[in-house]
């Protein structure tokens, strides 16, 4: 074969840098942007944040009568607050509407959590820094430090602290922690059942337990030898996976027990605390700051960037003048300033990008924010793409991990797309409509006579939803809520 030369002609897609920086800050949440552009600060001086507030005002912020992101905040609340003391007044002068008396309860409801709940939310807080400041291990250690036992008894009970895991159980056996100890201590099993007795007798109680029935079994025989004790900790001891399966029946044949005895002592089993380390664990909080914000102003229901989440970003007029003077620019001033000049851009088309989106969720969802999930219609990333233009790709990075503060609640933009179920008319209905019509009816019934998924797919049937079974039973679990024999109650 000889050697030849051929002209072939193709096309690729390029990603410049400027594209890449683009889809990468599209795509992320808004804290990992924050991060994102705090390192952005540290490698270029020539960008800057715009404390003052006097940059240019990102327009598309302005499209749907939203606050300019770069204006004075206190401005806008107060031109709001204008229009909606003078939307009110004017209905009030209207017959009441479902809606109107929705909006009236939402703001209730605001007021109540900003206002009355403060004091709750703040013991709360105190509570949970308190219970973080302490570890369960450093409490257990400060009781052992309180009794008179022995050094080796000391050391041994201290063994068995390292061993419980944040719940406040010991998993691992007595004899496999013996097996770990060096043979030289000749540490005998009676030994580790006294420590392990020690630290049971500690607070909480319940701790050291090697099983949710002995958990709960000494946190009964704690309690004064009086009402339904005796019952309930017979039913723990002996009865406990029937009173799981909730088979009250055979737990009254067993016992003798009559169902007012039976009651009480089911609620003083429920009212035990199956995981007694719990307050001490290390809980890490997770922050949102959502992208979006919606309010319904002159009647129609409206997406605005959130002043918060908008970075306020100028190229630094200090560095630029410099670079300007220079007959012989500098290649590296030159290239940072550019880049600094792409970033800003590219953040001010994110904002652009998901504010656009919003607002095509918000004008076909805007049933789900008169009326509640019921109300939720069936939505695909494909119709909101189509509708705007964008590939159906741009809408998932924009919906992913970005959050909508509405009257109802914190919402990801996600919440609002999902898979339908056809109805009798012919129409279509959303999944998560359907969801809250089974938490409704779940809610509602009669707990002697839970309703079973049958049951559920067939009073669905009748409204016209056509549901299976099988269907009903996923979107069950998918709620978290147990199936019909673990509902039943006394």
């Amino acid at each position: 074969m000889k050697p030849a030369l051929q002209l072939k002609l193709s096309q690729h897609l390029a990603l410049t840098p400027q594209l890449q920086q683009s889809i990468k800050l599209l795509q992320l949440s808004t804290v990992e942007m924050q991060q994102e552009i705090e390192r952005y600060l540290l490698e270029n001086p020539m960008l800057e944040r715009d404390d003052d507030g006097d940059g240019a005002s990102f327009a598309a912020a302005q499209q749907f009568d939203a606050p300019p992101v770069d204006s004075g905040r206190q401005e806008y609340d107060e031109r709001v607050e204008r229009e909606a003391r003078d939307e009110h007044e004017h209905e009030q002068s209207l017959p009441a509407t479902p809606s109107e008396v929705d909006d009236d309860r939402w703001a209730t409801d605001a007021g109540t959590f900003t206002g009355a709940g403060r004091d709750e939310s703040d013991d709360n807080d105190a509570q949970d820094m308190q219970a973080g400041t302490t570890t369960l291990r450093d409490h257990l250690v400060w009781q052992l430090g309180m009794t008179q036992l022995s050094g080796r008894d000391r050391s041994l009970v201290r063994f068995l602290i390292e061993a419980l895991d944040d719940d406040g159980y010991l998993s691992s056996p007595l004899e496999e922690l013996r097996a770990t100890l060096p043979e030289e201590y000749e540490v005998e099993p009676e030994e580790l059942a006294i420590a392990l007795r020690h630290i049971q007798s500690f607070d909480p109680t319940g701790i050291g337990a090697r099983s949710p029935q002995e958990c709960l079994a000494l946190q009964l025989r704690a309690m004064p030898d009086a009402g339904e004790r005796g019952l309930a900790l017979t039913i723990v001891e002996k009865h406990l996976e029937l009173l799981a399966a909730r088979d009250f029946a055979r737990i009254r044949r067993l016992t003798g027990c009559d169902d007012d005895a039976l009651k009480a002592a089911h609620a003083l089993i429920v009212s035990l605390d199956p995981r007694p380390g719990a307050p001490f664990a290390q809980l890490e909080a997770r922050y949102i700051t959502p992208d979006v914000m919606v309010r319904k102003l002159k009647g129609k229901w409206t997406a605005y960037i959130n002043p918060d989440a908008f970075p306020r970003l100028r190229v630094n007029r200090l560095y630029a003048e410099v670079l300007a003077s220079q007959r012989r620019g500098n290649a590296n001033l030159a290239g940072q300033l550019q880049e600094a000049r792409w970033l800003i851009k590219n953040v001010q088309q994110r904002f652009d990008t998901i504010l656009r989106v919003t607002q095509a969720i918000v004008e076909r969802q805007r049933q789900f924010f008169e009326h509640g999930e019921v109300a939720m219609r069936p939505l695909v990333l494909r119709e909101i793409a189509e509708i705007l233009g964008l590939h159906e790709s741009t809408v998932s990075r924009v919906t992913s991990q970005k959050y909508m503060a509405t009257p109802r609640g914190i919402f990801e933009l996600k919440y609002f797309f999902g898979s339908h179920v056809s109805t009798d008319s012919g129409g279509a209905c959303s999944a998560t409509a359907i969801r809250a019509l089974l938490r409704q009816l779940i809610g509602a019934e009669d707990g002697k006579k839970p309703l079973s998924d049958s049951q559920l797919s067939e009073i669905l049937g009748q409204q016209g939803i056509v549901v299976a079974r099988r269907t009903v039973a996923k979107y069950r679990e998918s709620l978290s809520i147990p199936p019909v024999n673990l509902r039943k109650t006394l």
